[in-house]
């Protein structure tokens, strides 16, 4: 633990001309007095930490040295493409990995170009949960991204949607997708590969059997196809409507969007009245209620005739009460 830390002290003072010991300590999750003793050890190992008192002081390296421990491992060489992702990084326990590769790259990086890291960091960052939901981190999800990482085979506890006990599999984890906020794993289970919520899981137990991966297996394809099925699965009721123009367009952001646009191409451009009638695939009469009603007067419910009564119903009550 305290020769990372050392080494990553080097890499700092590399990278900066001078560091102040509260900057150090901020950045090796240290206290200043630990700083000072790191910095000793240092200097008594031969690497010239020299530091200068006063109010714009602080700690430097001497005589341009330069440390040769820039060689990235292949924990932090894989890290680093995922550096784009901080707080997936942290959620997964691999943000020390990514902060020491990110180093070593700093460290052998031109002093003109060393600052091109905090550049990009400031343009762009990547949030993946939605809006309005507060993100929970899987208490799991360590566990799991080790063994994925690794290539080991997992055994572990798990309930499915609606299901009312859990069951007990093992699983050859082969990659992790963060959708909405929402982690997912997608493992090989007897002989095919299937998608499982990592808040799902009740225990999780990372073997010492290691899996031979299938060189073949492309996450991003394989996640592709299997959200396309599900979004389609869930469609399992349909309902007639009247939109207009001003109510085609917004309802592609009220339901499945691919399924709404297929359902608009099936019901042909509009009548001269700017109109047209479109059957449309939904979860259920229920979620298409809240769905539906949020485009007001854009959009008239032709059947089930118990559907167009509730929306009838919701007219009428709106009626009253703007009167």
């Amino acid at each position: 633990m305290r020769a990372a830390r050392l080494i990553k002290m080097v890499l700092l003072l590399q990278a900066r001309p001078s560091m102040t010991a509260a900057q150090l300590a901020d950045e090796l999750e240290v206290s200043e007095r630990t700083v000072t003793r790191d910095a000793q050890a240092l200097s008594e190992a031969g690497v010239p930490v020299y530091v200068e008192r006063g109010r714009a002081g602080g700690y430097r390296l001497v005589g341009g040295y330069r440390t040769r421990l820039t060689g990235l491992a292949r924990h932090e060489a894989e890290a680093l493409f995922l550096s784009g992702l901080p707080s997936a990084l942290r959620e997964m326990g691999l943000d020390d990995a990514a902060s020491a590769a990110r180093l070593k790259v700093s460290a052998a990086l031109l002093p003109s170009l060393r600052d091109a890291s905090a550049n990009a960091a400031q343009r762009f960052h990547l949030d993946a949960p939605g809006w309005y939901q507060e993100p929970v981190t899987p208490e799991l999800l360590p566990a799991v991204a080790e063994a994925v990482w690794d290539d080991r085979v997992v055994r572990a506890r798990y309930r499915g949607a609606g299901a009312r006990e859990e069951t007990e599999r093992e699983l050859a984890p082969y990659g992790l997708v963060l959708k909405g906020g929402i982690w997912y794993l997608c493992a090989r289970a007897d002989d095919s590969f299937r998608v499982y919520r990592i808040d799902r899981f009740s225990a999780v137990t990372v073997t010492d059997a290691r899996f031979t991966r299938d060189e073949d297996f492309d996450l991003p394809g394989f996640w592709d196809e299997r959200a396309a099925q599900f979004a389609r699965s869930i469609l399992r009721t349909e309902v007639t409507v009247r939109v207009s123009r001003a109510g085609a367009r917004r309802l592609v952001y009220a339901g499945d969007r691919a399924a709404v646009k297929e359902a608009l191409e099936r019901a042909g451009p509009p009548g001269a009245d700017g109109l047209r009638t479109v059957t449309l695939p939904v979860e259920s009469l229920d979620v298409a209620y809240g769905q539906l009603l949020a485009l007001g007067p854009e959009l008239e419910v032709l059947g089930p005739p118990e559907f167009r009564a509730r929306f009838a119903d919701a007219a009428e009550r709106l009626r009253d009460l703007y009167h």
